[in-house]
């Protein structure tokens, strides 16, 4: 399930509360009852920190609280694995350690993700392997600690000096 877009754009789900939006692929999907999409959803919202924000409109949350909302959505469906594209890119500073906890909970909590990030330190600090690419090829990639501490190519040294 991959999550790269804070809500679903359809005119229709921003007039919605957060809680159709994150029940709706459940419902039409999983053919879940309205009452089991509900119980679903409000287990993911909590897990967020959002169940408080159930019965609100898209509109009024942070970027911060869309894409929380963003990853409940996807994980209502309980997938096996998470894709996260660039997940704190359009955030505020301040919003962003928010999601990088969160999304290094799911981490610890044994979900299994491909994030694609330019936030250096929290790759190091939680990724298992580490893939850095330049104009969409491979160039290295290996646990973290061989990745940031002792980089075989030229062009991750050079990345890596100019962001840590």
């Amino acid at each position: 399930m991959e999550v790269s877009q804070p809500l679903t754009k359809e005119k229709s789900a921003v007039l919605v509360p957060v809680m159709d939006n994150v029940t709706l692929a459940p419902r039409k999907l999983k053919n879940l009852s309205a009452d089991a999409a509900r119980e679903v959803g409000m287990a993911q919202l909590d897990r967020v920190g959002l169940r408080h924000k159930a019965d609100a409109r898209p509109g009024t949350l942070s970027g911060g609280q869309q894409q929380r909302v963003a990853i409940a959505r996807a994980l209502a469906m309980t997938p096996q694995v998470m894709f996260f594209d660039e997940a704190t890119s359009a955030l505020d500073p301040e919003l962003v350690k928010g999601i990088l906890e969160l999304i290094a909970d799911l981490g610890s909590d044994g979900m299994t993700m491909v994030v694609v990030t330019h936030e250096m330190g929290f790759a190091r600090s939680t990724a298992d392997a580490v893939v850095f690419m330049d104009h969409g090829k491979v160039v290295e990639s290996g646990p973290p600690e061989q990745v940031f501490e002792a980089a075989e190519t030229e062009r991750l040294q050079r990345f890596l000096s100019q962001v840590l």
